[in-house]
């Protein structure tokens, strides 16, 4: 789950961009294309009733198709902390998992729920919800013809990509820090380059373990190919994460990723969210530098420097 309204999104992709102040129409109502008829918004905070009732058994069996098609993608390539997400929430238990059910262990380990809404949602409205340890998701599951491109985020990307990790104490703890963090950003103007955070740890992070980079971004873990090519192709940068550098730096909503920054723990990133006066950090970003997706400065710590060639060919045409 994402905030902003209806965004671009390129075929091999299944999450939108986050929120550009440059490109989004502005805030106010939830971007509701695809929900289910008959789901009724509430006025306040956007959270809907799942209905899981009313998933037909074909919904269902897309869901089963999805999750075992990743799960063999990522056998060798997610984070072991995104596989025991999945054991531990048993979504593979069969069809669309209830959010009720599945709430009670994810409660029960890090104080997180996941609420549903119909679609993207307003900022205040998104990161008031993680502040709060609720994670919003889409309640609607894309049709076949949609299995390896969807506009907006469904509940697979959400619930596959994005709840796993919320079993993991730290990176709740980033997730609950990020919301409260997002509240703070609105008053400075800095959402930009708090988006640009988001994109890439939460959505296209990779992190280093002890069997090499592994994939723990929703983004990347519920896109079958993008899940092969931030790992294995040549072409992008994997570079380590900076705080500050991430967030001087464009992101790619129409394609794949040029760069990937890699994380040593979850403990970093955390760490590096409370540990850090966020006030003079948004000064200085407003100093207006910015770096390209391709870019890689004499001062980056480089674990792969891309050669950029996928990017290349597609700019030829």
């Amino acid at each position: 789950m994402r905030i902003g309204t209806a965004p671009e999104l390129h075929p091999r992709q299944s999450c939108p961009a986050p929120p550009d102040p440059a490109r989004d129409e502005p805030r106010g109502a939830p971007y509701i294309q695809g929900m289910a008829e008959h789901v009724t918004v509430r006025d306040d905070d956007y959270v809907i009733d799942q209905n899981w009732a009313g998933y037909t058994a074909d919904e269902h069996a897309v869901w089963d198709f999805l999750y075992r098609r990743q799960r063999d993608i990522l056998a060798d390539r997610a984070d072991v902390a995104l596989i025991e997400g999945h054991e531990r929430l048993n979504l593979n238990r069969g069809g669309i998992p209830n959010f009720s059910v599945m709430n009670e262990e994810l409660k029960r380990r890090t104080g997180f729920t996941v609420v549903a809404v119909p679609g993207l949602v307003p900022d205040e409205v998104f990161f008031t919800h993680l502040a709060n340890r609720r994670f919003p998701a889409g309640q609607f599951i894309r049709r076949r013809d949609q299995l390896d491109y969807i506009q907006e985020p469904d509940i697979f990307h959400d619930v596959f990509g994005h709840v796993p990790l919320l079993t993991n104490p730290v990176f709740a703890d980033y997730m609950e820090a990020y919301g409260k963090g997002g509240l703070r950003a609105m008053k400075f103007g800095r959402l930009k380059n708090l988006a640009a955070l988001y994109w890439y740890t939460v959505e296209f992070g990779l992190i280093e373990t002890p069997k090499g980079v592994r994939i723990y971004g929703a983004g990347i873990s519920s896109s079958k190919d993008e899940s092969i090519f931030s790992l294995e192709d040549p072409s992008p940068n994997r570079l380590r994460f900076g705080l500050e550098r991430v967030m001087r730096t464009e992101y790619r909503i129409d394609d794949f990723q040029q760069t990937y920054f890699v994380i040593r723990s979850y403990d970093e990133l955390f760490r590096a969210t409370v540990d850090t006066d966020f006030a003079p950090l948004y000064e200085r970003l407003g100093d207006g530098v910015s770096y390209k997706p391709e870019t890689v400065l004499a001062s980056d710590s480089a674990i792969h420097r891309g050669t950029q060639a996928y990017a290349k060919a597609k700019a030829k045409g």
